[in-house]
């Protein structure tokens, strides 16, 4: 029975390049007793997630469903905004509820359960649902999903600091992000080789699968061993709004970062109509969804230390250069739906297109996330990132709306134009920030 637990403590020590895993200095040492065994099943949780992720994005999957289902096209435009609000939206509010708990991990596996059940109840959709009656149970399926996805965001960082130290976390963070790329991969490499099968039917396995990615992120959940915590300190969430919108009076660099960042919106909003002038131009079965979602998988694996190094330079011109990818990629996506010729329609060209764009998001998270910390204090950090959290969360519920009804009206390639636009408006704000000292 040693000789397992010898094996892990090993194998944690190889991963993280400790010599000695029981040294710790912000935990309790209950906690760093045991944080090899902690740390695989927060490794293993975070493959789950991510490969649920991937096969119910908002970005990609849910696009294609609600084409195969025949839905109305403006509630595309709600896909995103649903998934990143009623992530970013109750934050103030969560976190409250949650420094209540004396085990916080719990919060995590009620979160990761209802997100199983509501990818259950898609793939149910996929196989049953139909034209805008369809949709909007789609639509509302989301807006649960996206809910509890917050839920267990707020609380997987909150588990994380209690049982993981300060100098392995940028090592557990790393390794999950190795783990997610691979998982994207083989999510993709999966649709591709469903090909041409019946769309519908084969979406359902995939949320299905979905479903199983998030059980297994309860079920590792469940297994970490977390020392109680103190749930005193608590602020009240409206206090914290109160504060929040004084600052945003009185700290002009901070209201200026968050009129960037809500034109900057336009990257994420663009993806999804990338997604759907691909299965509209190619057709509907799951091997060009699979291309997808392979060349966002390695994009996303090329693009985020290339932004790294550029955003410890500068935050502000990573912004700004991102909104130039986004006008670029916006104005290309469109051109190639108007442009004659058998080649415009194979998925290759959008695909190449989507990875494009994926690389330029990235850089706009990366740098907007870069800046709002170097901008904070330690004092006020946590509640700049809810507050800024917050309001992006009211602007892509509002924004999206109204991109969904020009979507409607004026079809998905011109909205491109409108996005690329709005990011030209993104590319002067952000270039008339200050730099973050």
């Amino acid at each position: 029975m040693a000789q397992p637990e010898v094996s892990q403590t090993q194998l944690y020590e190889w991963l993280t390049g400790d010599d000695d895993s029981r040294m710790c200095d912000d935990i309790p040492d209950d906690a760093c007793q045991e944080q090899p065994h902690n740390f695989f099943l927060h490794l293993f949780a975070s493959l789950g997630n991510k490969l649920a992720d991937e096969l119910s994005s908002a970005r990609l999957v849910l696009p294609w469903l609600l084409g195969i289902i025949g839905a109305p096209v403006w509630m595309v435009g709600l896909l995103v905004p649903i998934r990143e609000a009623g992530a970013l939206l109750p934050q103030l509010f969560v976190a409250g509820f949650i420094r209540l708990k004396p085990q916080r991990k719990w919060v995590w596996v009620a979160g990761a359960a209802l997100q199983a059940v509501t990818a259950l109840a898609l793939a149910l959709l996929a196989l049953m649902g139909s034209g805008a009656i369809g949709g909007s149970l789609v639509l509302a399926a989301l807006v649960m999903l996206s809910l509890a996805r917050g839920l267990s965001s707020i609380a997987t960082k909150d588990v994380l600091g209690k049982t993981i130290a300060k100098r392995r976390r940028g090592t557990l963070m790393g390794w999950s992000g190795s783990v997610a790329g691979g998982a994207t991969l083989v999510a993709g490499g999966v649709l591709m080789w469903f090909g041409d099968r019946p769309g519908n039917l084969a979406l359902a396995i995939l949320l299905g699968v979905a479903a199983a990615g998030w059980l297994l992120n309860a079920l590792c959940a469940a297994r970490i061993k977390e020392v109680p915590g103190s749930i005193e300190g608590g602020e009240n969430a409206w206090d914290s709004i109160k504060l929040g919108l004084s600052l945003l009076r009185e700290d002009r660099t901070f209201l200026h970062f968050n009129v960037a960042r809500a034109l900057l919106l336009s990257s994420a909003l663009a993806l999804p109509y990338l997604a759907l002038l691909g299965q509209q131009q190619s057709g509907t079965e799951l091997g060009g969804l699979g291309i997808l979602v392979v060349v966002s998988g390695l994009a996303a694996m090329v693009a985020s230390p290339i932004w790294g190094k550029r955003a410890d330079q500068s935050s502000r011109r990573v912004m700004r250069d991102a909104a130039v990818g986004t006008v670029l990629c916006c104005l290309l996506g469109a051109a190639l739906a108007w442009l004659p010729g058998d080649w415009t329609q194979s998925v290759l060209p959008y695909a190449a297109i989507y990875a494009l764009l994926v690389i330029v998001h990235h850089g706009v998270r990366l740098g907007r996330k870069t800046y709002l910390v170097d901008i904070a204090s330690q004092d006020n950090r946590a509640l700049y990132v809810a507050l800024s959290n917050t309001l992006t969360g009211v602007l892509m519920l509002v924004v999206g709306g109204i991109i969904g009804a020009l979507a409607q009206w004026l079809g998905s390639a011109m909205l491109l134009v409108v996005l690329a636009l709005t990011a030209v408006g993104a590319m002067f704000s952000a270039q008339r920030l200050p730099e973050a000292e």
